[in-house]
């Protein structure tokens, strides 16, 4: 049996092979599937010595670090000032408390409590609610003849959604749907963006104010919403004080926009890009459920995700040390040919589409039932009401989010 590779035995840095790191280059940020087939196919189980951390890019070895590999990554305030970060303090003690970084009974105990207001049942229940906001921004922008698919649909749609399910007034979605984008530079790369950090931490003070008053309403005058639901938890047998009701608020809330907004928006670009389906779509929309299914695994909102080595264990041949960094990259395993057949090629009906666009196991993203309905009625509601839709002209700008794919802008015109 060959040897098992490990960290210590990897090339040195001037004979690096290729990496995840190389997504900070615009060419793989526009379009990172050739870089992931590269890796996938150099190796699928590969050593990132600029990241510090392997990286699995096939599909069975994703679903086995999701399954195997532990969540309870967020960095201590002494590590973090070890790592001259200490400016993130602040923001790592709002991540600590998230179920998001957490394993086992501590991870259970929360997303049960906020798993209730994301049942596929009660969820269902707002479709004609959801149904009506995307009509009311699509009625702003249609005498225009053309609009910004990010900022007049897919930003505020999910952002409404998400403040009327916290119990928080609808009308502070925008600034909900800011500091939500900043939240996720920490979910998506912020050690490639450092010039952000003292935003980020502001946003995270902001958002822990606004939501402790929200709370103190809450107790004066309760109304539906997760915040409700979280406040009666921290007497009950979940235990939660308030920094955690505040911390998994925040979190639910990115979760519920960023990847939401990155599935309408690349999930529109993806159709432009392929007209015969598009118009597939518009003439049959009885198919919007598994294209919904096709577009999150053809283009994914949530690129990857880290865990950590509970133990020394060995994957794909690789032995991996107890605490390293591990790189799942789910866009990578939803292009993988040992799993999906012509995985590059756009199939809106394509069968046995078990993708891995909202993760694995029990991190399992409890919010994907809302996520399809409002990427359901986004798409049939865009296609349907907007004729002669097409890319306006000009260049597309991808956001600098490695682990969050999305668009900054997408501009588009259709008959007015």
């Amino acid at each position: 049996m060959p040897e098992l590779a490990t960290a210590s035995k990897m090339p040195p840095a001037d004979a690096v092979p290729p990496g995840l790191h190389q997504l900070l280059d615009p060419e793989h940020l526009a379009n990172p599937y050739p870089l992931y087939r590269s890796l996938r196919e150099h190796d699928p189980v590969l050593w990132d010595p600029m990241l510090c951390a392997w990286v699995v890019t096939s599909y069975a070895g994703v679903i086995e670090v999701l399954h195997n590999f532990s969540a309870d990554r967020t960095p201590t305030p002494a590590q973090l000032r070890s790592m001259g970060m200490s400016a993130l303090e602040p923001v790592a003690q709002v991540m600590v408390r998230q179920m998001l970084f957490r394993d086992g009974p501590g991870h259970a105990r929360l997303r049960s409590v906020c798993s209730t207001d994301f049942m596929s049942r009660r969820v269902e229940l707002l479709r004609p609610h959801i149904q009506d906001i995307a009509d009311r921004l699509i009625d702003r922008v249609l005498p225009s003849g053309r609009m910004d698919v990010i900022a007049d649909f897919a930003n505020p749609m999910p952002a409404i959604v998400t403040a009327e399910l916290l119990g928080v007034p609808s009308a502070d979605h925008e600034q909900l749907k800011a500091w939500s984008a900043d939240f996720a530079e920490m979910l998506g790369n912020f050690q490639h963006n450092p010039d952000r950090i003292a935003r980020v931490v502001q946003s995270v003070a902001d958002m822990t104010a606004y939501f402790r008053s929200a709370m103190q309403q809450q107790a004066r005058s309760p109304r539906d919403g997760l915040i409700r639901l979280l406040m009666d938890a921290s007497g009950g047998d979940a235990g939660l004080d308030d920094d955690e009701v505040i911390a998994n608020i925040i979190v639910t809330m990115v979760g519920g926009q960023e990847t939401t907004t990155n599935l309408i928006g690349n999930g529109l670009l993806t159709l432009l890009d392929h007209p015969d389906e598009l118009a597939r779509l518009r003439d049959d929309p009885s198919i919007i459920g598994p294209a919904v299914e096709e577009l999150l695994r053809y283009e994914s909102p949530s690129q990857h995700t880290a865990r950590l080595a509970p133990d020394d264990m060995v994957l794909g041949g690789k032995r991996i040390r107890k605490r390293q960094a591990v790189m799942a990259v789910m866009a990578a395993g939803n292009r993988d040919p040992a799993r999906f057949a012509d995985p590059d090629r756009l199939d809106l009906t394509r069968p046995n589409n078990r993708h891995l666009a909202f993760g694995w196991a029990a991190h399992f993203c409890f919010g994907a039932p809302l996520a399809r309905i409002e990427g359901q009625i986004a798409f049939a509601t865009l296609l349907r009401r907007l004729r002669g839709l097409a890319l306006a002209p000009g260049r597309l700008v991808w956001r600098e989010n490695l682990g969050l794919r999305g668009l900054a802008a997408l501009p588009v015109r259709f008959d007015a």
